[in-house]
Parts: structure tokens; C-alpha cells; sequence
């Protein structure tokens, strides 16, 4: 016990001295760079950095309400989707067909292009009741979201056996209680990881609904850079997305430790 202990120590030890010589290494390369005083005063300006932060943390709250309603409604999408897909019988094969084509449609076309097409070609149709254009990107991003996370829903519940299906039939359930009672619990439990990390995918791309005109995080920074002929505007904004995806990181890597370690107990 007292052996393990002291490799454990040594080995932490030896883990913080090798990333603070590389850390050291790092930094002596970047400051020493013959271009390093324009780059700092471009993009590490402080002052710039403490008069763009609140409109930049405004414009974050945009992107976090939109991160949610883009993250349920991508779910909720990515389930349906992916039990169409998974419908047996010739009866069903319409469904199937019109669920595949959209997966297949979707994860194959940029993002970028299904925001432009949403927030710039459909308000070109005039129809009445038209949604404004921070909805129709954020339907852009459920849409293509679904996509991904239908095939991921998918995958969870192909991989519960049949004869689970085929025991809950016989015990009396309907085919659609066999699958909420017995298929989708099981099958969400084991795709939780990928689940997400799409999710903080999501997280970043929700950004990309400033190039359609809400002022979101983004383009508050690039108000703020276009004010003050400074990129720091950007740095602000970069950091304020990674300490709003720090926490759902965190909780990806737990639940992925957590299946892991389950999975090694069953073997």
C-alpha cells in the first residue's frame, strides 16, 4: 500500500514538473516571437478587454438561450427520428424512407448552408406568421442536430437485444410500451456520452446564428472590434464560450468514466 502511494506521488510529481517545463518552453517561444508586442496589443489589449466585456456577456445570454431550446428540441427530434428509423414492416417503409433521407440530407450538408437557406431564403417566401431570424437559425440548428443525434438514438437502440423486445411482448406490453419501457431507457443510458458531446458541439455552433444578424456573443465582439480596431473583442468572447462549456465538459466526462466503468464490471 505505502509503495503504491509513493509511485502515485511520484508520478504526479513528475506529471506537474513535465508540464511545467513544456508550459515554460511555450511561453518563452510565443514572447520571444519578433512579432509578439503587435500580436499582444492586438489581441491581449486589457483595457479593450474590461470596456467589451458586458456587452459581449449580453450577447452571451442570447447564445445560452438558444443553447437550450437548440439542445431540447434537437433531442426530442433526434429520438423520434431514430425510432421511425428503427419501424419494422412493409407498412412502415414510407417512414423509414422519408426518416433516412433526412439523416442522410442533413448530416451531409454544412451547417452554414442550412443557416443561410433558413435565415435568408425562407423570410424570402412572405408567408404570414414568419418567425424572426433568431428562430429560424435556431430551427437550423435543431434540424441539423437532429440528424446527428437520431443516429446516435438509433445506435443505442439497435443495440439492446430482440429477445428484450420479444419478452416484454410476451408479457403483454404493446410494442410501443416494449420500447418506452424497455428499449429507450436502456438504449439513452448507453449513448449518454456521445449524447453529449454533441450537445457541447452544439454549444459552439450556436454562434455561428450571428451571421444571420442577432446580436449573440459573437457579434458583440465583432461590434466591439469593428469600434475599436482591436481583435482582443474576440479573445473575450472565445473565453466566455469555454468557461460556459467547462461545466457540460465536466459532466460528459463523468457520465463517459461512468460507463466505462460499469461496462469493465460487467466483463
Amino acid at each position: 500500500m505505502a509503495y503504491r502511494r509513493r509511485r502515485a506521488i511520484l508520478s504526479v510529481l513528475i506529471a506537474a514538473v513535465s508540464t511545467a517545463v513544456v508550459g515554460v518552453l511555450l511561453a518563452v517561444a510565443v514572447t520571444g516571437a519578433p512579432g509578439w508586442d503587435r500580436v499582444k496589443s492586438s489581441f491581449l489589449d486589457w483595457d479593450v478587454a474590461k470596456d467589451s466585456l458586458p456587452e459581449i456577456l449580453h450577447g452571451l445570454l442570447l447564445n445560452l438561450e438558444l443553447l437550450v431550446f437548440c439542445a431540447v428540441g434537437a433531442l426530442l427530434l433526434g429520438l423520434v427520428v431514430a425510432i421511425l428509423r428503427t419501424l419494422r414492416g412493409p407498412v412502415a417503409f414510407p417512414v423509414r424512407a422519408l426518416a433516412t433521407g433526412y439523416t442522410y440530407t442533413f448530416r451531409g450538408v454544412p451547417l452554414i448552408i442550412v443557416l443561410y437557406v433558413m435565415t435568408l431564403g425562407v423570410p424570402g417566401l412572405r408567408l404570414q406568421g414568419m418567425p424572426s431570424t433568431l428562430v429560424l437559425g435556431g430551427v437550423a440548428l435543431v434540424i441539423t442536430y437532429g440528424a446527428y443525434l437520431a443516429e446516435v438514438f438509433r445506435a443505442g437502440i439497435e443495440s439492446i437485444h430482440p429477445s428484450q423486445i420479444a419478452a416484454a411482448r410476451s408479457l403483454g406490453l404493446t410494442y410501443r410500451q416494449a420500447m418506452r419501457h424497455v428499449v429507450l431507457p436502456q438504449a439513452v443510458r448507453r449513448v449518454a456520452p456521445p449524447l453529449l458531446n454533441d450537445t457541447v458541439a452544439l454549444q459552439k455552433d450556436v454562434g455561428l446564428v450571428s451571421l444571420a444578424g442577432p446580436i449573440d456573443a459573437v457579434r458583440a465582439a465583432q461590434i466591439q472590434v469593428a469600434e475599436t480596431y482591436n481583435f482582443t473583442p474576440y479573445i473575450v468572447a472565445g473565453v466566455l464560450f469555454v468557461l460556459l462549456a467547462l461545466p457540460l465538459i465536466g459532466v460528459t466526462d463523468w457520465v463517459t468514466l461512468r460507463a466505462a466503468r460499469r461496462q469493465g464490471a460487467r466483463g
